[in-house]
């Protein structure tokens, strides 16, 4: 393989992650370790889904109480520990995949 070729399909790859990273999605589950752990049973107790744009949604778990409902703040914190990784990773591939281009197709 020539090194037109290898640079068209390093190219290529980086257009496609882009358009994947586009939206970053984090979603942090749960399960109950009562009798048995199942990770098949595990339920959503928080999302985040970030737009390339800025825009984002966050849903964080609320349990309710005589004041109204109120942050679970254990998994708040733990979804927040997710979605700061996952920010870091993406942002760490995307510097990888642009380094590996030459100049002239930055």
């Amino acid at each position: 393989m020539d090194v037109e070729t290898t640079l068209n399909k390093i190219s290529s790859k980086l257009m496609q992650y882009v358009e994947d990273a586009a939206t970053l999605s984090v979603e942090t589950r749960a399960v109950d370790i009562g009798k048995t752990a199942d990770f098949k049973d595990a339920k959503p107790v928080a999302s985040t889904v970030i737009k390339i744009d800025g825009d984002s949604t966050t849903i964080v778990p609320t349990r309710s109480s005589p004041n109204g409902d109120e942050i679970d703040n254990a998994l708040f914190h733990l979804h927040t520990q997710n979605v700061s990784l996952a920010i870091q990773y993406r942002q760490n591939i995307i510097n990888a995949l642009i380094s590996a281009l030459p100049m002239s197709r930055r």
